[in-house]
């Protein structure tokens, strides 16, 4: 018999299953960056201008927002073991449709597509706090936010190295295919009860502002997070820039390599998560946002020498990476009926503060040089320091309403 929502039990994902929820998380959201290593290729292919292609590449960005608006909220409402593995399916689906692209606008409409599907790896993140044991929430978030990390990460190395050996369409063919077998996984491994959702999902889209007047947390949590997602990419784009002009003059390779600093960020996110758990989430966001300030500062004085950079760098990811689960981990335990709608809600303010942290990057380099551009980004922290200090409340816990949603 199919369970509500009141009598199943919730924490019922083990490990092997957290385990799998970042493996899934990780193949869906490396489907969005595995076609940027290869635009030229591809834009030759399909007789089509580099420019217009490389917008193309840019779909599945805009369709993960897209997708975290209005897919992630599901998770309230649909069982796991229907939404998760339905949500891979489409996204084979569409990648499938982009290897088959005949014109550069069939291969963007499928990038497009694929960036809403890709989106279920933060439906992920929400399942397994939600399913996870109150002293293993934070354990749990971090694991699978460990596995989106690394879908970007090899999302491009394992882009660039199938399409050298079997060629762009048939590497977007294979990406879909471990779609598929991920599906078949969770169809049998994920929670199979009915949740019972306090709205209906086109009412929980239209109550989103008036949530975030009825949660103060999920005010203070959104907007300290978009100040520092702002800041995070800032500094990826801005140190990008800055080592390829004079007087450094990196070549694109060695840039590149500097993105390795980023795995230490990807290996804290469990650890933090454990800390979250043990010590509460306000305790780890703040260290985390002492220690990504600190490290920006080190870099903008010393972006000439590349072992302090590189530890500046790597340092600076674990403390935003840390910051990142703890505050969420608090998110998803503001309301157990509804942390899927809270999440979504958080992660569309969180990621418009990234981008436009990423648009800025480039012009603020370009005009005033790095180390405003860092000073910039550490000015961003500090008032995400004090937003969270002076706002969010020492000890964790299911979060009380300042007033009624009104749905």
């Amino acid at each position: 018999m199919t369970q509500s929502y009141d009598d199943q039990n919730t924490h019922n994902l083990d490990t092997g299953r957290i385990l799998y929820l970042a493996l899934a998380a990780a193949v869906a959201t490396s489907t969005s960056y595995t076609v940027q290593p290869e635009l030229a290729l591809i834009a030759a292919d399909l007789n089509a201008s580099l420019a217009v292609t490389s917008a193309a590449a840019g779909m599945p960005i805009i369709g993960y927002m897209l997708g975290l608006a209005l897919l992630v909220p599901l998770v309230d409402r649909t069982p796991a073991h229907v939404l998760i593995p339905s949500q891979l399916v489409a996204l084979a689906g569409a990648l499938a449709l982009s290897a088959l692209a005949p014109s550069v606008e069939v291969f963007g409409a499928g990038l497009l597509l694929s960036g809403i599907c890709a989106s279920t790896g933060a439906q992920m993140s929400t399942l397994a706090a939600k399913h996870s044991a109150p002293e293993r929430q934070g354990w749990a978030l971090g694991s699978v936010t460990a596995g989106i990390s690394a879908g970007i990460l090899l999302g491009r190395m394992l882009g660039g190295g199938l399409t050298d050996a079997v060629g762009w369409r048939a590497m977007l063919v294979l990406v879909a295919a471990a779609c598929l077998a991920c599906a078949a996984l969770g169809r049998a491994l994920l929670p199979r009860y009915v949740p019972r959702a306090p709205s209906s999902w086109l009412s929980g889209l239209i109550s989103a502002p008036r949530l975030l007047r009825a949660y103060p947390e999920l005010l203070i949590a959104a907007g300290a997070g978009a100040l520092w997602f702002f800041a995070f990419s800032l500094v990826w784009v801005g140190v990008s820039l800055a080592l390829s002009l004079p007087p450094h003059s990196l070549p694109p390779t060695m840039v590149g390599l500097y993105s390795l600093a980023g795995l230490a960020g990807m290996a804290a996110t469990p650890w933090a998560g454990r800390l979250a758990d043990r010590f509460g989430s306000k305790v780890v966001v703040m260290i985390g946002l002492f220690l990504a300030v600190a490290c920006t500062l080190a870099a903008a004085a010393g972006l000439g020498v590349a072992p302090l950079t590189l530890t500046a760098l790597a340092l600076f990811d674990v403390g935003l990476f840390s910051a990142q689960v703890a505050n969420q981990r608090r998110v998803l335990r503001l309301d157990p009926l509804r942390p899927a709608q809270l999440n979504s809600i958080y992660m569309v303010i969180y990621f418009v503060g990234g981008s436009l942290g990423s648009a800025a990057g480039g012009p603020i380099v370009s005009a005033f040089g790095w180390p405003i551009a860092a000073g910039t980004a550490a000015l961003a922290m500090i008032l995400a320091l004090v937003l969270y200090g002076c706002g969010a409340p020492a000890a964790d816990g299911v979060g009380t309403p300042s007033s009624a949603p009104g749905e």
